[in-house]
């Protein structure tokens, strides 16, 4: 008699589910091989790169293979393996299999710096007098006009007895006569011709636009300098020095304030501080004393819209067709919706349509300055193109699509912006297109611009007054006349206007501000890092880094990068400036509102200036008590901003309590 097994369901499963999982098993990605295992080039060579993938077995399958760069501005990467080198340095081609983001081979590349060409120094006026001390810097250039910053710099000058230099490039006037400073750097050399002539000053003065001041506020120091007959002299260098004293209740401080070359003073601790200027070894000493900002305000909750099961990107708030007050928020990685809502009652948003696209992820959203239309940005359609979409958008309780705009923009839109019947789209990251909405029926591309650096790229434009606000990574901030017509600019044929590009930046986002003082900054945000991604595609707490630059463009010609504002712990995402208060959006850094009132100088962060923050906490958040805010907007009075995990809130910076007398 033959024995009867009862299986158990799970067993029973199991064994009709093995040749499944032995399948899927073997189709497993484990191990990525590139064909070579390291690289070494030269400026201008390029290369191929190909991959094979195998599974636990060591066995070969078919799995599709991305490649990236780890400087795409220096180390271009297609995606399908072509590598060429743009800049010298060493960098990474990253291999992954785009079926399994955990597998991946980083190949490392070796580009030989090219030879330096260029050393320019930038000091004083050719004539000098005796005592003097100058400081210089030289700025070495390779062949492919990249700054290199590692190759050193001797300093020398060619008669001793006339003016000395140190290694630092301080030259000091000994006597009278003719002097060459002498810069090299790579086997080439730069240099400079001083006069030096016989020192007429005998005294000098040293004034200060103000006696007494804020933390972060900035004091101009001028000198005059005077002979024996008390006639001014002219043209002598002068070298600013600083001596703090904070106040006693400052423990360890470091350091308390600065002064420029120009004699601009800004402090970031309480206390007496004491300028001395020296002209030809004539000095002078004027004390100021700073007290503290005081510019802390509390941010409250005032309302919030929850959106906890995909990720939000970007809103726009607008007053109805209707006089009521509406609010748009994109969706990011999700299912290509855009969500409006009535937020007329601030406290209590209301949800009252949605659209959705064929897209992943709605990047951008805009309203028309008449609040009528609407434009969203698609990225990853399943047909894969992309573009944008116009929206109707007189009665937000019932959105309506006009019309769709892809064409040459299937690669992507990521940022959109809306000003004067166009929309400027950025497209596919490498440019940005001028289509013209006037009958969004049917839109038409007018223009389009594109820089023309080493790997390129943008990531964001703003409008404001005719002119475009181009963010562009590693190539900083572009402006561009696009009808303003400082340049002869139009939607059809924008102009550039000036570029800024930080050191080690990686510009992000831009935002224009018309300082009441008279002032034009630009301020630059960089980004570092990626936002909720852990290499799994599994969404996760974050922590970002990047901060934001202020560059003074009042002279286009010459812009200035003057001041920063900071947090250690978190990076920048997107902002706004209004009414001298900078609102930023600092990704697990929550919301951040700043006093930018009057000059800007130093570092903001710590002379201060912060207002107040807001951290929105959501222990049902699409991760759990994890902070992401992505964009914020004042509006009537309250802030609105998006967060990645929790959606749209909003809170308002109370007046500040004065004390009882």
């Amino acid at each position: 008699m033959l024995a009867v097994r009862t299986l158990s369901a799970a067993a029973l499963a199991a064994l009709l589910w093995a040749p499944a999982l032995l399948a899927q098993h073997a189709a497993t990605a484990a191990r990525v091989e590139v064909s070579q295992s390291s690289l070494a080039l030269e400026v201008g060579d390029s290369t191929r790169l190909s991959a094979k993938v195998f599974n636990a077995a060591g066995n070969e399958i078919d799995a599709p293979v991305v490649f990236f760069s780890s400087s795409r501005r220096r180390l271009a990467v297609s995606r399908d393996g072509k590598v060429e080198a743009l800049r010298g340095g060493e960098y990474q081609v990253i291999a992954v299999v785009r079926s399994a983001f955990d597998v991946r081979e980083r190949i490392p590349v070796t580009v030989a710096y090219p030879p330096v060409t260029r050393v320019d120094v930038h000091g004083g006026a050719e004539r000098l007098f005796e005592g003097a001390a100058v400081k210089h810097t030289a700025r070495v250039f390779d062949a492919v006009g990249d700054r290199r910053r590692e190759v050193p710099v001797v300093w020398s000058t060619d008669n001793t007895s006339v003016a000395t230099v140190d290694r630092y490039g301080v030259l000091l006037a000994h006597k009278g006569g003719n002097v060459t400073l002498i810069a090299r750097a790579g086997g080439i050399t730069s240099s400079h011709r001083y006069r030096v002539e016989r020192n007429p000053i005998s005294s000098v003065r040293l004034t200060a636009s103000a006696d007494s001041a804020r933390t972060g506020d900035v004091i101009h120091f001028s000198v005059e300098a005077l002979d024996g007959s008390g006639r001014a002299v002219t043209g002598a260098p002068v070298t600013y020095t600083l001596v703090p004293s904070p106040d006693d209740s400052i423990v360890a401080a470091s350091p308390a304030g600065e002064v420029d070359d120009t004699g601009r003073f800004v402090a970031e601790l309480p206390g007496d501080y004491t300028v001395l200027a020296d002209v030809a070894g004539n000095l002078a000493r004027r004390t100021v004393r700073i007290t503290p900002r005081q510019a802390s305000q509390q941010v409250k909750l005032v309302g919030r819209a929850p959106v906890r099961d995909v990720r939000t990107s970007d809103l726009w708030i607008w007053e109805g067709v209707d006089g009521r007050d509406y609010a748009v928020t994109g969706t990011h990685s999700a299912k290509g919706a855009a969500y409006f809502w009535d937020v007329t009652d601030a406290a209590a948003p209301e949800l009252v349509d949605s659209v959705v696209v064929d897209a992943r992820t709605v990047n951008d959203v805009k309203i028309s300055e008449d609040g009528r239309i609407a434009v969203i940005s698609r990225e990853g359609a399943s047909n894969r193109r992309n573009g944008f979409v116009i929206l109707d958008v007189t009665n937000p309780r019932d959105v309506e699509t006009i019309s769709a705009f892809d064409d040459g923009l299937t690669g992507g839109v990521h940022n959109v912006f809306i000003y004067r019947g166009h929309v400027y789209a950025v497209n596919n990251g490498r440019r940005f297109d001028v289509i013209n909405i006037e009958d969004p029926k049917t839109p038409y591309r007018v223009g389009q611009f594109e820089l023309d650096t080493p790997g390129h790229a943008i990531h964001d434009i703003w409008v404001v007054d005719g002119i475009a606000y181009t963010s562009n990574w590693g190539d900083g901030v572009v402006l561009i006349d696009v009808g303003n017509g400082v340049a002869g600019g139009s939607p059809s044929n924008p102009v550039e206007i000036a570029r800024y590009a930080d050191f080690g930046g990686a510009t992000h986002a831009a935002f224009p501000y018309r300082s009441p003082t008279g002032k034009f900054y630009v301020f630059m945000g960089d980004e570092r890092g990626r936002p909720g991604f852990d290499g799994l595609g599994q969404d996760t707490p974050s922590r970002m880094a990047g901060y934001i630059h202020v560059v003074d463009f009042t002279d286009h010609k010459s812009p200035e990068e003057v001041a920063r504002y900071e947090i250690p712990e978190a990076g920048s995402h997107n902002l706004w400036i209004e009414d001298d208060r900078l609102y930023a959006a600092f990704y697990n850094g929550g919301l951040r509102v700043v006093d930018v009132s009057g000059e800007l100088k130093g570092n903001l962060g710590a002379q201060g200036r912060e207002i107040g923050h807001y951290m929105s906490y959501d222990p049902e958040g699409n991760v759990a008590n994890a902070p992401l805010v992505w964009g914020p907007q004042p509006y009537k009075g309250n802030v609105y901003f998006s967060d990645m995990n929790s959606g749209l809130w909003t809170v308002k910076v109370e007046p500040r309590q004065q004390p009882t007398p």
